[in-house]
């Protein structure tokens, strides 16, 4: 399928595969959290029932579906996941219709850009299997950490806590959902979380912040017997020492990953009209100053930053 697209949003990847971080050979094309229509079909694209016009938004990794991890499903582990750079942040982009969702109609196409981190959010929530009424920190307050905060929110988490430095991402904690938020630098975030926890600490933790630094502590803010999610990059060379008697024997954590997100992308499409994200669609910049959004993102002044590929009209 071609796809005009109308908006590709910046990941906190996209700066990274353009400096070679991930051993990729560079210049590369970016951009994979995008939304568009449809301008054209291959001859055998209509299974899915898609047609020229429609709205949609979709997942950049193509899976094979025949090798033994996505027989075993576990396709985030696909040996041969087929067309990963086809560059979303152009005037066009040709697809697999396996990749490609049709937008519910309250869905803009500057939210729809946003399907994929959601479908990131479903991953991380997925992954903690967590049950109602369990207390959920959340460390990170960008993209990642504010979706996920409002679908744990979703799944009946309480307690519900974001450990943020930025004062403005704290605030919007506070308007998705969050009931208590900790700054880490003018707080001890160990003490805060046992005044919150009645000293238990909490039954699911996740990083969405990938910092060496604040990671550290958080195994420390789990309560025996609770999961910890890591669903962030961290640098290839970063190690974190693990006692083994602390946390795995004595306090019975479950320590897990968030790699890609498979099979979350149905659930997401489903779950988007339902949440707060106009606040992460602010910065808006055209095509032709891509510089400049790139600019912006590693500044940090916006918590998400969008490039506009074309002006379909629809926003």
């Amino acid at each position: 399928m071609r796809i005009r697209v109308a908006y590709a949003a910046i990941c906190g990847s996209d700066p990274h595969l353009a400096e070679g971080f991930f051993g990729t050979d560079v210049p590369i094309g970016l951009g994979h959290e995008i939304s568009g229509v449809i301008e054209a079909l291959g001859e055998r694209a209509h299974r899915n029932g898609l047609q020229v016009g429609d709205r949609v938004a979709g997942n950049f990794l193509r899976f094979c579906g025949t090798c033994r991890p996505c027989q075993d499903g576990r396709q985030q582990f696909c040996e041969h996941i087929q067309d990963y750079n086809r560059p979303g942040m152009a005037e066009t982009i040709t697809w697999h219709e396996s990749q490609i969702y049709r937008l519910p109609d309250d869905v803009t196409l500057l939210r729809g850009c946003l399907l994929e981190p959601t479908s990131v959010a479903v991953r991380i929530a997925d992954k903690t299997r967590i049950r109602v009424g369990e207390r959920v920190l959340i460390c990170g307050g960008g993209p990642i950490g504010q979706l996920a905060l409002q679908v744990m929110r979703m799944y009946g988490a309480t307690s519900l806590t974001m450990i943020e430095p930025i004062a403005e991402r704290r605030e919007m904690a506070l308007r998705h959902g969050a009931e208590h938020v900790i700054d880490p630098t003018t707080e001890d975030q160990a003490t805060r979380a046992g005044e919150i926890t009645d000293g238990r600490g909490y039954d699911v933790v996740i990083d969405a912040s990938g910092s060496p630094r604040a990671v550290r502590g958080l195994l420390d803010l789990a309560a025996k017997g609770g999961t910890v999610v890591y669903s962030a990059m961290y640098p290839e060379t970063f190690e974190m020492p693990l006692n083994l008697s602390d946390y795995l024997y004595l306090k019975e954590l479950t320590l897990t990953g968030v790699f890609v997100s498979p099979y979350a992308f149905p659930r997401a499409l489903q779950v988007l009209p339902h949440l707060d994200i106009d606040e992460l669609t602010t910065a808006v910049f055209p095509l032709e100053r891509a510089v400049d959004a790139f600019a912006a993102h590693v500044g940090g002044r916006h918590p998400k930053v969008v490039i506009r590929c074309n002006d379909l009209g629809d926003d």
